[in-house]
């Protein structure tokens, strides 16, 4: 037994280059357990919300799935990065709330959509277009995406843990923290925060499940009452969305707007994820060159066309991929394992959902903490690089959107470095992306 897995252990550190990124089997294992866990909500959100848009329950379940546990494990054998792949918060609801709802087009034309802007991806990752706008982004700007994506997960953890609340007067207010749910999220806050401290191995995990196990006990989470509870061997089919995406209708309707959105939305929310999690997982050498950047945003590009097929919206990289690159995962191994639990849930789908956004919500907030030591190396001294990165940190959580954040620091280091006399530090990259994001709001306006 003992000479078998040191082979497999062997290979396993060959084909991920373990040793060469300083790591192990144990580590990146539980970097993608973590990872499963803090992305796991997302088997239950987005059927919801695509439910909304007329897909069939079972079958947005079932897409969701596959398309995550299939793109990730693209994600870990080929680009060899720690990040998981899922269909995108936010982009998801503009494919059932906008496209659908408010347009009335089917769900199978707003697929159509899907499937044309994953070609376009492809297009201008071939092309190289993709990689030249990542190196044309300015270092400062590049820094200042990390600490933006970083609040903008703490403040999804914050919100989803009750500690903060909606509020007509002032937006945002602090929650009843004298309920069980605000409560539990506090001292899981606090025991995950201090097993940190401690340097605790897989401490975020051992603070999502002893919040879960104390919500069960005082019972704010369902306790399981039998098998059926935990696993159900009826897998979910997705045969009723599976290749049914709407291509001829979709470019009948002349959609160019919808799929011009999708494309932009999509191309700069993943850019921006990926700047910040492949610096935080130390893929990013000190010139701002990504390694495998190349790979990764091939597989994104097939991963959208991918979705389509399966029968969901746009996946994208997925922030909530920093809470195991900060269990210390850095290679594909951590996807891998991502990609695995992901087919592993379909048995166990009940189960799962007894993990409460409550329970997670601290590590999102931790994460966020951890990702703001970036703005040590945000340049705030001369202020024609400070603002622009200001606005990019400030506007991620503000317009809960990473590429919205990005669209402001584009824009404002644009204008304000040729306003200034420093034309020459922007290139013409620059201005075609500030530009695009330009024509993308207006056209999200009208």
């Amino acid at each position: 037994m003992i000479p078998n897995i040191v082979i497999k252990q062997s290979f396993l550190d060959r084909f991920f280059k373990l040793s060469q990124k300083k790591t192990d089997v144990k580590t990146e294992v539980l970097a993608g357990l973590t990872t499963f866990v803090a992305l796991a909500y997302i088997i239950f959100v987005n059927p919801n919300i695509l439910a909304d848009a007329g897909i069939p329950k079972e079958a947005a379940i079932a897409s969701t799935i596959y398309a995550t546990a299939v793109v990730t494990l693209l994600m870990a054998l080929w680009a060899n990065y720690p990040i998981a792949v899922a269909p995108g918060m936010g982009l998801n609801a503009f494919f059932a709330y906008y496209v659908v709802g408010v347009l009335h087009l089917p769900w199978q034309v707003a697929l159509g959509a899907v499937f044309f802007s994953g070609f376009l991806f492809l297009i201008l990752t071939m092309g190289g277009i993709r990689q030249a706008i990542i190196k044309a982004v300015p270092m400062n700007l590049k820094c200042s995406i990390g600490v933006g994506i970083g609040l903008f997960i703490a403040f999804i953890g914050l919100k989803n843990s009750g500690i903060i609340v909606a509020d007509k007067a002032t937006f945002v207010t602090v929650g009843n923290l004298t309920s069980i749910e605000p409560l539990l999220s506090c001292a899981g806050l606090i025991l995950t925060s201090v097993l940190m401290a401690r340097n605790v191995k897989g401490s975020m995990l051992i603070g999502i499940l002893t919040t879960t196990i104390l919500g069960m006990l005082l019972g704010a989470v369902p306790t399981p009452k039998g098998i059926g509870d935990i696993m159900s061997f009826n897998l979910p089919s997705m045969s009723a969305t599976f290749m049914q995406m709407d291509i001829i209708g979709a470019w009948e309707y002349g959609i160019f707007s919808i799929i011009f959105t999708f494309t932009i939305v999509e191309l700069f929310d993943n850019m921006g994820t990926l700047i910040g999690l492949t610096r935080k997982a130390k893929l990013m050498d000190k010139n701002g060159e990504i390694e495998n950047l190349d790979k990764a945003l091939t597989t994104d590009a097939i991963g959208t066309i991918g979705s389509a097929m399966f029968g969901t919206s746009t996946v994208t990289s997925y922030v909530e991929s920093a809470a195991g690159i900060a269990e210390g995962g850095k290679t594909g191994l951590t996807a891998l394992t991502v990609s695995l639990l992901f087919i592993v849930s379909l048995l166990f789908a009940p189960l799962i959902g007894l993990v409460p956004g409550f329970a997670t919500a601290p590590a999102l907030i931790l994460v966020g903490a951890l990702m703001m030591a970036e703005i040590g190396q945000v340049n705030f001294a001369d202020f024609t690089d400070g603002f622009p990165a200001f606005m990019t940190i400030i506007m991620m959580p503000l317009t809960f959107s990473i590429a919205n954040g990005f669209a402001f620091g584009f824009i404002s280091y644009t204008f304000i470095k040729s306003l200034t006399g420093k034309a020459k530090d922007v290139s013409w990259i620059m201005w075609a992306v500030s530009v695009a994001f330009l024509i993308n709001f207006y056209m999200r306006l009208h």
